[in-house]
């Protein structure tokens, strides 16, 4: 399977100037974990929901901008990569999110997420009924001096 036919095409990005607790306040509202930093139009990091502090890091995001907190080794693939190689890549260097790039243009993200939604079977996976509750006789042997009879 093919990163392009995972990976969301609605990436979310900010500049690195902006401050970090609006970044923060982008992901809060659009219910992401991860955001592609762009000068321009290069990929120059990703601010993840931990580095920028998680819901208790005020502490962290205050007076900070995002080019502060980003991590700037970003580990980028292309759209024609295979998912293997995309899950191998996260599990190797322990980030949860990677910037799709076709010649030097963003296209889009893929993330663990989309990554298990793929592996486990995700909104696709049929849902069970409820099993019934097993019920079943079993015959016990009851003891020889009440009636010497099952």
């Amino acid at each position: 399977m093919r990163i392009q036919e995972i990976m969301s095409t609605t990436v979310h990005s900010v500049p690195p100037t902006l401050a970090a607790e609006e970044a923060w306040e982008v992901m809060h509202t659009k219910g992401v974990r991860h955001l592609v930093v762009k000068e321009g139009s290069q990929v120059v990091g990703v601010l993840s929901e931990s580095d920028a502090g998680g819901r208790s890091g005020a502490a962290v995001r205050s007076g900070a901008r995002v080019a502060d907190l980003m991590d700037r080794h970003v580990v980028r693939v292309g759209p024609s990569d295979t998912l293997r190689r995309a899950a191998n890549l996260m599990r190797g260097h322990l980030i949860g999110c990677l910037p799709v790039v076709d010649r030097q243009r963003l296209v889009g993200v893929v993330t663990i997420a989309d990554i298990l939604n793929v592996v486990g079977g995700g909104a696709d996976r049929p849902s069970h009924e409820k099993r019934a509750a097993l019920h079943h006789r079993v015959a016990h042997r009851r003891s020889r001096a009440a009636t010497d009879r099952w």
